[in-house]
């Protein structure tokens, strides 16, 4: 077992990591922050994590947490000091002995198409074969292919960007749908072909935001990096996160269940912030918007739901957000079209 270092000065902070280039490039972005706020260095870890090497789909080992056990146990260990998840990855519930120290201001939280020819999805030929990972994904885009008169397939992929992307360069398939948040923190947005308004398709829950994850309390060391690392939080983006959480816990639903959700601030008067500044366009915006789907991955049924309410200041209010719409889409019909619940 690696003995746990407790000495301030003990050399730099080590942050846990997985080894795709996805995470190392957006752990970089967070031990630059970190560096900046505590005045350390920070070194990369790399960790494997069990879906890094399962190539079976998430929906089939689970989806909940194969990203995350990895780095949390060698985060008990001692062997990191901290870790940076992508939000979406992480199971609802928090053990009591790691806390999400904070959660950054998020990136966009849209999906993306890849398609040959620069096509658009309204573009795609009949027949299209579309590849994406998500059952989420699989059911919003089946349910507007058939409302809009189109004909697609939608098919079942996993691996990493350069693998996703490669089953269009070579013809395997026309497009492929993924976060534009990973498409950004790695520099290759001019690959993408349409940015897919959150009408369409709902984003995951907490899509686009990442979760800096330490130890509570064990030492005054962890202590005190709890309290530093708190300066990264962004409160709108916590609260929204934290609310989209909520609804898919409420739902008792994992992380590879056919469910998007998003919170965000209604758009105001010539405001073009994206994501989340509660002052915007000069105006104090005072509610926060959550919208949830699901839907049976064919795309024949979906239950499709919102709620508004004020602004959350407090965790229990973000809460509540998500556990009153979870409540409404439940009530018509949700639990039926999710498959296996979660407890």
């Amino acid at each position: 077992m690696t003995e746990r270092r407790t000495g301030p000065e003990s050399g730099p902070l080590r942050l846990g990591t997985r080894r795709s280039k996805l995470a190392m490039a957006q752990s970089g972005q967070v031990a630059n922050a970190v560096s900046r706020v505590t005045g350390r260095s920070v070194e990369l870890v790399e960790i494997t994590t069990y879906g890094d090497v399962s190539r079976e789909s998430l929906a089939q080992i689970g989806g909940t947490g194969v990203f995350v056990t990895a780095l949390r146990e060698a985060l008990l260990r001692g062997e990191i000091d901290f870790a940076v998840h992508s939000l979406k990855d992480l199971p609802t519930a928090q053990p009591d002995d790691l806390a999400l120290a904070a959660v950054p201001v998020r990136e966009d939280a849209r999906d993306v198409l890849v398609a040959r020819d620069g096509l658009k999805f309204a573009e795609l030929p009949d027949g299209a074969r579309v590849g994406t990972g998500s059952p989420r994904r699989m059911a919003q885009l089946n349910a507007y292919a058939r409302c809009h008169g189109m004909t697609i397939e939608t098919v079942a992929i996993r691996g990493n960007v350069d693998t996703r992307i490669g089953y269009v360069r070579d013809g395997q398939l026309d497009a492929v749908v993924l976060a534009a948040a990973g498409l950004n923190r790695i520099g290759r947005t001019d690959e993408v072909t349409e940015f897919l308004s959150v009408d369409m398709v709902l984003p995951a829950p907490g899509q686009g935001a990442l979760a800096i994850e330490c130890r509570v309390g064990h030492t005054p060391q962890d202590t005190a990096l709890l309290a530093a690392l708190a300066a990264l939080d962004d409160p709108v983006t916590r609260a929204a996160v934290t609310a989209e959480r909520s609804l898919l816990a409420s739902l008792e639903a994992g992380c590879s269940a056919p469910v998007g959700a998003l919170a965000d601030l209604p758009p105001v008067l010539d405001s073009a912030r994206a994501w989340g500044d509660p002052q915007a366009g000069g105006q104090i915006v005072k509610e926060m918007r959550l919208r949830g789907v699901v839907g049976t991955t064919d795309g024949s049924t979906l239950v499709q739901l919102s709620t508004t309410g004020p602004v959350p200041e407090t965790y229990d209010q973000a809460m509540a957000l998500g556990r009153e719409l979870a409540a409404e889409m439940l009530a018509k019909g949700a639990a039926g079209l999710m498959g296996e619940r979660v407890h």
